[in-house]
């Protein structure tokens, strides 16, 4: 599998994939930067229908507690999934009399539930114990568009619902996914994806969950993003709500440009080796091309944005995404060679990504989307087949 940060598409683009989707904060509903692939004439063509399994093994809910949402895009059009398997576009007029759409698709009474995917790129949400609330709204060009959840926002309708999802892009490329973290970690889940080969991501350490919640808040600059028993929520989103400070990474930040004003760091890609040092406040690379950036803010690491924005160019993107792994795993300083490989590098310095860091730890496989580029090194929750036969995601215990 080719590292994200080696592909010519960036997490900012994909988000695309949902077609104008919009959410009650102040970031698009998101899917993993790996979520699209580029097909080439050689790539093998999926079937039209992907055979998806539902399975609840959370031990906390019955089936009849538990409800899923399938939406996303197809054909440039907001859509949702029925229960037979094909897909409805999203209409001002399935807003119920309570403002909200009820696009929930039940379990079966017992055991697995089975449904029928077609081609689309989105997300599937689960909610335990009670129904989520989307609402169809107009977009900019007067389309139908769907307000996703939010549950970082305390004014979402949502903030009251244990909820999360999963990410996926499916076509005749074959089926890419992952579990992700990048917003807010609440529900334990895995995805189980089976094809030219058997892969599976995202299943938690027994007890992860409450050892996530545990690590979070045993760090004072973290604590106040666990949301009681119902989630984490990630430390990007907190500095928005006034729950991060703005400041943090600011020292560490500050080590960066000094360090590198006086010696190389260098930044491997697939486009080759850049060569940077920090002239005049900015980061300047040489090598393949010449890419610089600015200094970054603590808001830009956590989003990997602004001035670690990672435009689709094959040299600056690349470069951006390394830099923000960088960052937020703390390995700049300890090595002038990045990207780093090693997770026993990863997270040690005091100023890291606690958040991510917890992440991981309760990840079985070590793999989780903790941050927007966590795909740097291949350490993201993310699997894929171009010759896939079925999808299965997993409620695994609490």
């Amino acid at each position: 599998m080719t590292p994200r940060h080696h592909r010519p598409v960036s997490r900012r683009t994909l988000l695309a994939g949902l077609g104008g989707a919009v959410v009650a904060a102040p970031a698009v509903a998101a899917l993993a930067p790996h979520a699209l692939a580029e097909t080439t004439p050689s790539t093998p063509k999926a079937a039209a229908a992907l055979p998806v399994t539902l399975v609840n093994n959370s031990g906390s809910f019955g089936n009849g507690s538990v409800h899923v949402y399938v939406v996303g895009n197809a054909d440039g059009r907001q859509v949702r999934l029925r229960p037979d398997g094909t897909l409805a576009p999203v209409a001002l007029s399935d807003n119920g009399p309570d403002g909200f759409t009820d696009y929930a698709i039940p379990l079966a009474g017992s055991g697995e539930t089975r449904l029928s995917l077609p081609y689309m790129s989105g997300r599937i949400y689960v909610s335990l114990g009670a129904k989520l609330k989307f609402k169809v709204v107009a977009d900019g060009a007067g389309n139908p568009a769907l307000q996703y959840p939010a549950g970082w926002v305390s004014s979402d309708p949502n903030y009251g619902v244990l909820h999360d999802c999963a990410e996926f892009t499916y076509n005749s490329a074959g089926m890419f996914c992952n579990t992700t973290m990048v917003d807010m970690f609440s529900v334990p889940m895995s995805i189980r994806l089976t094809g030219a080969k058997d892969q599976t991501t995202g299943t938690l350490r027994d007890g992860g969950r409450a050892a996530a919640f545990a690590a979070v808040r045993q760090v004072p600059e973290f604590a106040r993003l666990v949301v009681d028993d119902t989630r984490i929520i990630a430390p990007g989103h907190g500095l928005d709500a006034g729950l991060f400070a703005k400041d943090y990474f600011a020292p560490a930040i500050d080590e960066v440009w000094s360090t590198y004003t006086g010696r190389d760091l260098k930044v491997t890609t697939n486009a080759g080796t850049f060569t940077g040092r920090v002239r005049g406040e900015r980061l300047t690379f040489t090598g393949p091309a010449e890419v610089s950036f600015g200094k970054p803010s603590t808001r830009d690491v956590l989003f990997c944005d602004g001035a670690l924005a990672a435009p689709n160019d094959g040299t600056t993107g690349p470069v951006a995404a390394i830099l923000g792994a960088g960052f937020n795993r703390s390995t700049l300083i300890g090595s002038a060679a990045q990207p780093t490989t090693d997770p026993a590098s990863f997270y040690r310095g005091e100023l890291t990504n606690h958040y991510a860091k917890a992440m991981h730890a309760a990840a079985e496989d070590g793999k989780a989307y903790g941050f927007a580029f966590d795909d740097v090194a291949d350490f993201a929750s993310y699997i894929q087949d171009t010759a896939p036969t079925g999808f299965r995601l997993t409620l695994t215990p609490f």
